[in-house]
Order: structure tokens, then C-alpha cells, then sequence
């Protein structure tokens, strides 16, 4: 696991003045792409650290984002009042780097709820895109539905109750990653609000709805023992985009993180090898 100190954020304003953070990690030579990553809970910008050095080390641009209220952005913590707006900073990252990198292919991968935040952004914005890498998809969960409808009834009563808690055990199987998650700041006692939960509710609704207006290339990547979300997810996903170039690979025993978990080699390799056939 390497420290998320080890690259500095940069910063753009949001539409609200907040200072949203980002990293970028340049590619070694030229780069013949850009890819975009998207956190999802638990996670910001610097637990891509290590798959950040492999692509750069290919002669990919690579950028990712921090949420507002998460990583080292502004806004209140872990609270998303409108996924909009957050899917709304994620275009200004690619944007950015687009803008600095003109003309080279462009890939954006969002792993757990930052995947169902970048499948929106897809939905919204396919033609900036050349492909779509979604980990670990957070579209179903293993709370039950009633939990869930409660939690989205409390967010109109009590929007900003912390009610949700994720495991940092269930994100990988590497006792070193977990560790080093149960000690970082940015993380400390991380707890979604109910309207965090119910805005996340709102955007998978909207996918099972839309889901088949995509029509992008797409990797979709989920690990069998994922305690924090459902594999079924995923395949619901393959099955239902209108994506002719599609893939879902399921990897047995992994865990929510797949590129931060044993044998994060392996899917790295299913990642590179499918961009690279992409800008080959």
C-alpha cells in the first residue's frame, strides 16, 4: 500500500467555491491516453497510488479525484446533498485533462459508489469517452431493501445523521492495507449520512432505468467474497448495457478492493491489457 502523502493534490473550484482536490500522475514517456479514476467510500485519491505508477509506467495520463467532503477537498464530510453535483465535478476533472492533454483517447474508471457516480457521468457524457472501467459496482448492496428505504426516508427527517458504516476489513484480504486504512486521517471514523445513502439510492435508480443507453466499451470488474457489494451488481451491468464491446471479469476470493487487495497484479493486467487493445 503506498501512502497517500507520497503525490501532492492539486485543486479546481467548484461551481459552490469549494477547493475539489486531484491528483496527477504524468506518463513516463509520451502519453498515448488519459484515464480517470473515481473513489467510492472509504478511499480518496491516494489509494490509487500504486495502480497510478503501473499505468504512468505504460505512458498513461493519469488524474483522480477526491469527492467534495472527502480526501483532501472541502465540504462537509462524506455528505453528498445532490449526486449531481458531484457528478458534475467529475466532468470538470475530465475536462482538465483533457484540455491539458488535447486529442489523446480518454478512459474513467469509478470504483464502488464511485462507480454508479461515473456510470451517471456516462450516461451524461459518452461522447468525451473512450471506454469505461467500473469496479467493484456498488448498483446493489447487501443491505436488505427495507434497511435501505428507512435510511432514505430518515435523510428527508435527518439528512445529515451518520447511519452507515463499511468494514476496512472487507476491502482486502492484505492485512498491510487494512492497517494502513484503519490509521489514515482522511478516512478516520468515516460513517455515510442517510442523505448520502439516499442520493447514492436515487443515481442506481436512475441506472436501472438508463443503464441500457450506454453504449461505451466497458470492463467491469468485481471480486466473488465482496462483503461491501454484490457481484450480481456487476452482471446485472453486462447484461443490461447496449455495449457491443463489453466484458465482466469476476475474480474468485477477492475482495472490494481490487486494486488494492492480494493479487491486484492480475487485475491490473486485465486493466492494461484492455486499454491498451483500446489505443492500439
Amino acid at each position: 500500500m503506498q501512502t497517500s502523502t507520497q503525490h501532492q493534490p492539486e485543486f479546481f473550484l467548484s461551481e459552490e467555491g469549494l477547493k475539489v482536490a486531484y491528483k496527477h500522475w504524468k506518463a513516463v514517456n509520451l502519453p498515448k491516453a488519459i484515464l480517470v479514476f473515481a473513489h467510492g467510500f472509504n478511499s480518496h485519491s491516494g489509494y490509487f497510488q500504486w495502480p497510478a505508477q503501473q499505468l504512468t509506467a505504460q505512458n498513461f495520463e493519469v488524474y483522480a479525484i477526491d469527492f467534495p467532503g472527502r480526501g483532501n477537498s472541502d465540504g462537509e464530510r462524506y455528505y453528498i446533498a445532490d449526486y449531481q453535483q458531484f457528478v458534475n465535478e467529475l466532468d470538470k476533472l475530465v475536462d482538465l485533462a483533457q484540455s491539458t492533454h488535447p486529442g489523446l483517447p480518454t478512459f474513467l474508471l469509478g470504483h464502488s459508489a464511485g462507480g454508479v457516480l461515473s456510470s451517471i457521468y456516462v450516461l451524461e457524457h459518452q461522447d468525451k469517452l473512450n471506454g469505461f472501467v467500473c469496479e467493484s459496482f456498488a448498483f446493489q448492496v447487501p443491505a436488505p431493501d427495507f434497511a435501505v428505504a428507512v435510511l432514505k426516508g430518515l435523510s428527508h427527517l435527518f439528512p445529515h445523521a451518520h447511519v452507515l458504516r463499511l468494514n476496512n476489513e472487507d476491502f482486502s484480504r492484505d492485512q498491510a492495507v487494512v492497517e494502513f486504512m484503519n490509521a489514515d486521517p482522511l478516512i478516520a471514523n468515516e460513517v455515510q449520512p442517510t442523505k448520502t445513502v439516499q442520493q447514492l439510492s436515487l443515481a442506481d435508480e436512475r441506472l436501472k432505468t438508463d443503464m441500457s443507453a450506454i453504449h461505451l466499451p466497458l470492463l467491469i470488474l468485481h471480486g466473488t467474497a465482496d462483503k461491501a457489494t454484490k457481484p450480481s451488481g456487476s452482471q446485472y451491468f453486462y447484461d443490461h448495457a447496449s455495449s457491443v464491446d463489453k466484458t465482466l471479469k469476476l475474480y474468485e476470493g477477492h475482495y472490494h478492493d481490487l486494486l488494492n487487495d492480494l493479487d491486484k497484479e492480475i487485475v491490473m493486467g486485465d486493466i492494461l491489457a484492455w486499454l491498451t487493445e483500446k489505443v492500439s
